[in-house]
């Protein structure tokens, strides 16, 4: 890929979404980003890198009118996320979760197949496509709908417990995994990470690509038929972002 690339990412005013376009915006290595979701990050929030910003507000009920694929776009983010208590049932979650995810990674897929292009996605730890629990399920399902589309190379995030969130709705059961997560941290790297940390990993993988991640990442590789994916766990992000820019 080019020198200079150009990124967009969906799912932006998400908890790690949002330090993923932090980092983008701040870094010169891209210098074009585009934010593209339901919502949108209000312009007295972004403190750099607005003058290469692009954002657009999209229906993912209607992505034929997005312009996403017209965007030329080298990397593509995509945080877009839910939680069935959130989506009011089991099918709206899943909705939003991989269908509208999938359907956004086709539309920002370049029409021309011969285009390096590659997608970095925030899944979770333990997904799993024959999981016999829901959201495991969903984003081991995601996981695979996204390797298949065809992109030159898919990148996913498994993170463990995300701490730092600055959540509007109280969640007891995550208060208190976050209290044990945050005790056994110490002792283990694949339990929790900081949702800023995990978006400067994010952003590098984006920027470095399978080839170019440092040893330390462990990266592993799945392979279901002829789609492949990059898979980098808790562990692996914690020193992915270690690394320098």
């Amino acid at each position: 890929m080019a020198v200079s690339q150009s990124a967009v990412i969906i799912g932006a005013t998400g908890q790690t979404g949002r330090h993923v376009l932090q980092n983008l915006l701040a870094s010169p290595h891209f210098t074009r980003v585009g934010e593209y979701g339901r919502r949108l990050t209000p312009k007295d929030q972004i403190t750099t890198g607005s003058d290469k910003l692009e954002q657009k507000v999209i229906d993912f009920e209607k992505l034929q009118e997005s312009g996403l694929s017209q965007g030329n776009w080298d990397v593509v983010f995509i945080t877009l996320g839910t939680t069935k208590a959130n989506a009011g049932s089991a099918e709206a979650f899943e909705k939003i979760d991989r269908e509208y995810v999938i359907n956004a990674a086709k539309a920002a897929r370049n029409p021309d197949s011969t285009t390096q292009q590659r997608i970095v996605y925030l899944s979770s730890t333990g997904a799993n496509s024959t999981s016999s629990f829901l959201y495991p399920r969903s984003k081991g399902l995601t996981e695979e709908g996204l390797a298949n589309i065809g992109y030159s190379e898919t990148i996913v995030f498994r993170p463990g417990f995300l701490a730092g969130t600055q959540r509007k709705d109280f969640r007891l059961a995550e208060s208190v995994f976050g209290k044990i997560s945050g005790l056994l941290s110490h002792v283990s790297s694949s339990l929790e990470i900081q949702v800023s940390t995990l978006g400067r990993a994010i952003y590098l993988a984006g920027k470095l690509g399978t080839e170019n991640l440092p040893s330390a990442v462990n990266a592993t590789q799945e392979v279901k038929g002829d789609a492949k994916r990059t898979v980098i766990n808790n562990a692996g992000a914690l020193k992915l972002a270690e690394s320098k820019d």
